[in-house]
């Protein structure tokens, strides 16, 4: 059975805050889909990659313990690698902030071999609205957890999306972890 796993404490409320902070002070760029085009249609958002930042090194520390458990107790996918950096997004009313349905396999040599996504929610639920996590597992729309530091995986070929924010702005810091193409 295909499905989704949270993991409801997978950051502290201080951990995001200390993050976010981070993330402000860096330079945003805009959202780009796979093959590097920007599709505002498809995807609107700010992205500022992990691996640039500084003395956030705790941060890959922590996915990997939580991707490494998460796939030993539910996936159980042949896991290599995190060959792309994390990313944080943030999505915001004012632009009409989201990303419409889509799955994190495509063409290209990392693309192709993405197998397990995290997506951990950075922002108080009180922030924004709309703005919600929407995965398809198995032919209904299962809504992410919204609080703050909770964790959701999954499989990287379902179809999920982050619909409109419709007031303020979603931050979530996002991660695929790679292994030999599905066969």
């Amino acid at each position: 059975m295909i499905r989704t796993h949270t993991v409801p404490d997978a950051f502290f409320a201080a951990e995001c805050e200390r993050l976010l902070a981070v993330v402000a002070a860096a330079p945003a760029n805009d959202a780009r889909l796979v093959g590097r085009q920007t599709d505002h249609d498809q995807r609107r958002a700010s992205l500022v990659w992990v691996e640039d930042l500084y003395e956030v090194d705790w941060v890959m520390d922590r996915i990997i313990t939580l991707a490494a458990e998460a796939n030993r107790t539910v996936f159980n996918f042949s896991l290599a690698e995190f060959a792309e950096s994390a990313q944080v997004a943030g999505y915001d009313a004012g632009v009409g902030g989201h990303f419409d349905w889509h799955s994190d396999i495509g063409d290209g040599p990392l693309a192709g071999k993405r197998k397990l996504t995290m997506v951990v929610q950075l922002s108080d639920p009180a922030d924004y609205q709309g703005g919600r996590l929407e995965i398809i597992p198995s032919g209904h729309v299962v809504l992410a957890d919204t609080a703050r530091g909770a964790a959701v995986l999954f499989p990287s070929y379902l179809l999920h999306r982050v619909a409109p924010v419709t007031r303020g702005q979603r931050h979530s810091l996002t991660i695929r972890a790679h292994g030999p193409a599905f066969r």
